[in-house]
């Protein structure tokens, strides 16, 4: 994907599944990923001439030239059968691309056209990622706007840019400070205002734990206290990795259960629940998105207005 867009153009994560697979494919962990998803002929596709190959590949096949690029979670992926003039590949037939195991993701790469903007939409990601409140002040149901993360598998080398650096890529050292674009998340909460969503819909910080399983309470205390507003196992491969090649980034992620910071709770989280909340929102974050398309050039001309084409970040 990150060699499908160029730089300053629109990257969008819906965060509900957890991406192994975004850190081991674009580290040289090739064994990560045998590990954690099946490839054809468990190959891994992490040079800039591999992923040169996949684009060839891409473009030659279709007439559409993306410039917003969404992620789709559980539960959201009826917004890419909602575009015009769609194309759509299944992962196994694209060149050096991953194959979804996890039952009931689609597992295609649709591109398409939305109020008449070019998109390419991720039908399906590689395993499944809930996105949990630990701020007291969010509720099961809010839609988190992502303000900044916390990666605690890449404190412990667990990184996408890990190994040799491709200068044709980004640079070595890529600021984090700014990854998830202010102009971005202003326009889609300019967006929430207008149609009557801001009572569930809020800002926040993300921390990324690499699971797969769910935090202990002494653990969601301490990222609590690091400052995190809610914790999945997703999302901040997907960011860092666009942050690196340029791309302005918008991270949504649907609250789906609170986390427990209390011993004499019961409740447990299970799957069936995060994709029940995940029904009820789709068709409001459906709305959001689809809005927030129509609009997006509304940023490219406060960036061409600050002679700043987004080196800030990616979509």
């Amino acid at each position: 994907m990150r060699a499908l867009l160029r730089e300053g153009e629109i990257f969008i994560i819906l965060s509900l599944i957890f991406s192994h697979w975004t850190s081991a494919f674009f580290s040289k962990d090739s064994q990560a990923v045998t590990d954690t998803m099946h490839t054809k002929e468990n190959s891994c596709c992490c040079s800039f001439d591999d992923c040169k190959l996949t684009t060839e590949w891409l473009l030659s096949h279709t007439r559409h030239r993306p410039k917003l690029a969404i992620v789709c979670g559980s539960g959201l992926g009826l917004l890419a059968d909602s575009v015009s003039n769609k194309q759509c590949f299944r992962y196994e037939d694209i060149p050096n691309f991953p194959v979804s195991t996890v039952p009931g993701h689609e597992g295609c790469l649709v591109f398409g056209q939305i109020k008449g903007k070019s998109c390419v939409f991720m039908q399906g990601r590689f395993h499944l990622y809930e996105g949990y409140s630990l701020c007291k002040d969010f509720k099961v149901g809010d839609i988190m706007v992502i303000k900044d993360h916390i990666n605690l598998p890449g404190f412990a080398g667990q990184h996408p840019l890990c190994g040799p650096n491709d200068e044709r890529f980004g640079i070595r050292f890529p600021c984090m400070s700014d990854a998830y674009s202010k102009d971005l998340r202003r326009l889609v909460l300019d967006i929430t205002t207008e149609l009557g969503y801001s009572n569930f819909v809020r800002e926040g910080v993300y921390c990324m734990v690499s699971g797969p399983n769910f935090e202990t309470i002494a653990e969601a205390r301490m990222l609590h206290i690091l400052g995190s507003d809610s914790v999945g196992m997703s999302t901040v491969p997907e960011v860092t990795v666009a942050k690196h090649c340029g791309l302005r980034v918008l991270g949504l992620s649907l609250i789906t259960n609170k986390v427990s910071l209390d011993y004499s709770r019961e409740e447990k989280v299970n799957h069936e629940e995060v994709l029940q909340i995940s029904k009820m929102r789709a068709e409001m974050l459906q709305n959001m998105l689809i809005t927030f398309i129509a609009r997006s050039h509304q940023v490219e001309s406060i960036n061409n207005n600050s002679g700043s084409l987004y080196s800030e970040g990616g979509h």
